[in-house]
């Protein structure tokens, strides 16, 4: 396996890490009864300030992944696959492991450097196959 898919099989399981970092102070706080339920209304009680933020961080996880999943894709498939492209993998994927803990504990302007130097990796990945 490359270097890029054994990096996008690990951010798949950080994603996984991330669910369970969640849920579980998630359904300490609001009840399983919610957390099972049809979520048709807003909960009772409400989550901590961190528990929040792992959402949110979650959730960001989630929405970038695609992105990142596109990038080892195309680098994969176009047969580009070269040092640059993995240390890009790599580095998308240590930025997401430290952004967990940067978005949870309030780190400024720390997460929004963090989030950027995984995104900037992505970003070279794609370009580098362009060119």
């Amino acid at each position: 396996m490359t270097p890029e898919l054994t990096a996008l099989a690990l951010a798949a399981l950080l994603q996984a890490a991330q669910f369970i970092a969640f849920a579980i102070p998630a359904n300490r706080e609001i009840g399983p009864g919610y957390t099972m339920s049809a979520r048709d209304r807003p909960p009772s009680r409400a989550m901590s300030q961190r528990t929040l933020r792992l959402q949110r961080a979650l959730n960001n996880h989630v929405e970038w992944l695609l992105f990142f999943t596109i990038a080892v894709v195309v680098v994969t498939l176009s047969g580009q696959a070269s040092s640059f492209t993995a240390l890009c993998a790599w580095v998308y994927l240590g930025a997401r492991v430290l952004y967990v803990p940067a978005y949870a504990f309030g780190w400024r302007p720390g997460r929004s450097i963090i989030w950027a130097v995984g995104f900037t990796a992505t970003v070279l990945m794609v370009i580098s196959t362009l060119i």
